[in-house]
Order: structure tokens, then C-alpha cells, then sequence
């Protein structure tokens, strides 16, 4: 489909699940989107468990209800373009984790390797049809993400080195 011929809504929704072009990156759409995500992040200094999960919920909810039509505008099951559920993903990974540069890159390239190699379930959660497969398989991403942080956190707490 044209550019020209979408409706100003469709351009908007293409706006909204390609992060405002993101998206659109010629290498490594899915990394911008979650490097996006983590600055976003740290710039707000939404790092608190309720403010972090709120956006996560925000961009989860989003694409649930417009990726299926992405899917449609950009004539392809899971275009890498829309980077909305790569956002979500990314924020879940770090919802109350420690505000430490260390952890922002550990939950930035852990939650990579995890959406880009699909273990775990997750290449599984991404068959699902629609919204629903392209932002499942970077929830749990996001999660699988999270939950080995906070370990690591707590280890680390337990033992008087956090940073």
C-alpha cells in the first residue's frame, strides 16, 4: 500500500507503533526500539517499579490494539518496523530495578539476546496470531529479563556490593 493512500489514522497509528519512525531504522529496528525504551527510562527517571510498569502496560496495551493492523499497512506478519512491543519488553525488564548504568546495559543486552534468540517459550509466544504473538514473545523477554535481575540485585545486596 501507497503512503499516499493511508487514511491520516493509519498514518498516526504507523507513527505510534514505530516509536514516531524508530521503527524505521535501516539496522536494528528492534534495538533502537529498546535502546529508545531504556533512555526514555532513565531520562524520566521512571525507574520506580510504578511508573516503569505503567509505561510497560501503556506500550503493551498499544500494540495489542493496533499491531494487527500494522501488520496490514506494512503487508507483514510482525513488521520489524513496529517497535511498540519491543518498547513494552524493554521497560518490563527494568520495572524496580537498581538506577546503575550496570544494570541498564545488563537488562539492554539480556533482553536482546533473549527476543532476538527466542528461548525459553518465547519463539513459542510468538506464533500467536496478530498484536497478541508480536508483543508476547517481548513480554517475556522483558520478564525473563527482569526476574534474573532482580536475583542478581539481590545477590548482590546480600553481599553489601550493589552498586
Amino acid at each position: 500500500m501507497m503512503g499516499g493512500s493511508r487514511s491520516r489514522v493509519d498514518r498516526l497509528l504507523l507513527v505510534v507503533v514505530t516509536a514516531g519512525g524508530v521503527g524505521y531504522a535501516p539496522v536494528g529496528p528492534g534495538s533502537a526500539g529498546s535502546l529508545l525504551a531504556l533512555l526514555l527510562g532513565w531520562g524520566l527517571g521512571a525507574w520506580g517499579a510504578g511508573p516503569t510498569l505503567l509505561a510497560a502496560l501503556a506500550c503493551a496495551a498499544l500494540t495489542a490494539l493496533l499491531a494487527g493492523r500494522a501488520e496490514a499497512l506494512l503487508g507483514r506478519r510482525d513488521p520489524p518496523a513496529v517497535v511498540l512491543d519491543e518498547m513494552a519488553g524493554m521497560l518490563l525488564a527494568t520495572v524496580a530495578l537498581p538506577r546503575h548504568w550496570a544494570f541498564a546495559a545488563a537488562a539492554f543486552g539480556c533482553f536482546r539476546l533473549l527476543d532476538i534468540w527466542k528461548p525459553l517459550g518465547i519463539r513459542r509466544a510468538q506464533a500467536l496470531p496478530g498484536g497478541a504473538g508480536i508483543l508476547a514473545d517481548d513480554l517475556l523477554a522483558g520478564l525473563y529479563t527482569n526476574v534474573l535481575l532482580q536475583a542478581v540485585s539481590h545477590l548482590l545486596a546480600g553481599q553489601g556490593r550493589l552498586p
